[in-house]
């Protein structure tokens, strides 16, 4: 192959030739516009290449990378839990100093979109997971791929691997396997009743061990869900795409331009027709004046549970609130609660009372 070159020329005069040959870069620089000799130089390939990739090691955190946050706190960055479309799915990992064994996962998710920095939703950082952490609860925040370039069932399935993942290495993470809770907020929410309703074991021939894993969590907590898309607020109301939805209509996929396909997709992702008796506990938070989510969606939920003698779901309501309020998840009172309810369900006495009979 014959030798490419190209030439820069500056505002003084002074240029620089360039090329490549076998296994070398060749630059030849002149320093000014006599006829003199110009020098020349030979750099090997690899060179050029370490130092790339040097400079791009810098310029940007490896997966995984771990960071101590203060308080004895280690956060592992941008783990790699799951790959799909030339994509990588990532989690951090927030871990505590003195652990109880359980793990939190938490969604990042708003309007099924996911984030490391979109600031209109919940940031992932120690502040946002602290009342967790001072428990003892090791905290899994999970960023999930985005509409509308992926659709709700594609998100789900998502959310269903990062707690694969997560179970298949608990070990490393010093969290029993046995003691998931999930939570997350509105879209969040609504993931983590879809992981609670139809979470289970893995197909048993997938050569991907993570896939072989249970996708099943113990307890549940979340902020304002959609659980039923069909009837949104009243019998037969229809918000696939529609209403309140209209401007998440891209989640929905193509099928939500018909009736008929919005009648398939709305059941297939909507907690509610996956309601058993193994559902594991559910608390809510859910405002009375929302107008996006309604209570109603908490309320039918809710009342499906008893109806199939699944464990307690419990609500709580916020008189006067809408679909979400500020800094509603610094809000003191509906946090400890959900760190309660933890407690109550995977935490450190739960652990001890099930060893014990």
């Amino acid at each position: 192959m014959g030798q490419k070159v190209f030439n820069v020329l500056n505002r003084s005069g002074r240029g620089m030739e360039s090329g490549w040959g076998k296994g070398y870069l060749t630059i030849t620089l002149s320093l000014t516009r006599s006829t003199k000799p110009n020098r020349r130089f030979q750099v090997p390939l690899q060179g050029i290449v370490a130092l790339l990739l040097l400079g791009l090691a810098v310029a940007f955190p490896a997966l995984g990378q771990v960071t101590q946050e203060g308080n004895g706190i280690k956060r592992t960055v941008d783990l790699v839990y799951g790959r799909k479309a030339g994509m990588a799915l990532t989690l951090d990992v927030f871990e505590p100093e003195h652990k109880n064994g359980a793990a939190v996962i938490f969604i990042v998710s708003g309007g099924w979109r996911s984030s490391h920095d979109d600031p209109t939703m919940v940031h992932i950082g120690v502040d946002v997971y602290k009342p967790f952490l001072d428990r003892g609860y090791t905290v899994f925040a999970v960023v999930h791929s985005s509409q509308p370039l992926f659709v709700i069932p594609d998100i789900i399935l998502d959310v269903e691997r990062a707690v694969r993942f997560i179970r298949h290495n608990a070990a490393q993470y010093g969290v029993d396997g046995n003691r998931f809770g999930i939570l997350g907020s509105s879209s969040g929410g609504h993931l983590a009743l879809m992981v609670a309703t139809q979470g289970g074991p893995g197909p048993a021939a997938s050569t991907d061990p993570v896939d072989r894993e249970s996708s099943a969590v113990q307890a549940v907590a979340c902020f304002f869900p959609p659980t039923d898309f069909l009837d949104w607020g009243k019998p037969g109301e229809d918000a696939v795409g529609r209403g309140p939805m209209s401007p998440l209509v891209a989640a929905f996929g193509p099928l939500a331009d018909t009736e008929i396909g919005r009648q398939m997709i709305g059941r297939q992702i909507s907690p509610i027709y996956f309601v058993t008796s193994a559902l594991p506990p559910v608390l809510i938070v859910h405002g009375d004046s929302d107008v996006v989510v309604p209570l109603q969606q908490s309320e039918s939920f809710a009342a499906k549970a008893k109806e199939v003698g699944a464990p307690a779901v419990k609500i709580l309501v916020r008189p006067g609130k809408g679909h979400g309020w500020p800094d509603f998840w610094k809000t003191h009172e509906d946090i400890e609660a959900f760190a309660d309810w933890f407690d109550r369900y995977i935490g450190a006495a739960q652990a001890h009372e099930k060893a014990m009979r």
